[in-house]
Formats: C-alpha cells, structure tokens, sequence
C-alpha cells in the first residue's frame, strides 16, 4: 500500500515544488527551502524526499534540456501530480482545524 501521509519536511518541499512550477528541480528547491525557512538543508536531503514523493505518486519528474551553464547536463524537473495536490489540501485543512481550535490564536486572529 503506498503511504498517504506527509512528513513536514516532505510538506514543504511538495509545497515549494508547487511554487516553483517549470523551475522545480532539486537545486532550485533546496535554493528555496532556505530562503523560506532561514535553515540550511543538503541537496541530497532534497533529491531523496524528491524521490520519495515520486514514489508515493506525489510528484513526477522528466529531464529538461541540457544547458550550457549546466556543461550540457539535464535538470531532473519535478511536478506535483492530482494526487500530490489533494494531499497537500487535506494538509492544509488537517492543519488550520487544529488552528482554529487553538485558544490563545483564536482570540488574536479571528479565526473562529
């Protein structure tokens, strides 16, 4: 059975995929992770979640035309599938429930 749930890290990594679109692909994300979160991450942390997302059928990949800055190698672009996008969403909802419940925030945000 291919497993349905979302690590955080896979979460965001599927979201900044999403994000960057025709640009997707391993460097370019790990660019973006760090950006959006101020932490380091290793390109091969990004390549391996990247694999397992196209594993669990959240993400497909094809190779993109090689480039000169790139010495001729190909960029591995990666694009979030029906099925990646519908988890992400049950992501999001799972996660603003637990928001609104959230006493304290409930207050301040007027999410209730």
């Amino acid at each position: 059975m291919i497993e349905t749930k979302l690590g955080e890290f896979e979460e965001v990594i599927l979201i900044l995929t999403g994000i960057l679109g025709k640009d997707a692909y391993a460097l370019k994300v790990a660019e973006s992770f760090e950006e959006q979160t101020g932490r380091a991450v290793s390109i091969g942390a990004v390549h391996s979640t990247l694999e397992r997302l196209e594993d669990k059928g959240f993400v497909t990949s094809e190779m993109g035309d090689s480039t000169a800055v790139r010495g001729g190698r190909r960029k591995r672009i990666f694009t979030v599938t029906a099925l990646g996008k519908r988890v992400l969403k049950e992501c999001m909802e799972f996660r603003l429930s637990l928001w609104k419940q959230y006493p304290v925030l409930e207050s301040y945000l007027r999410i209730g």
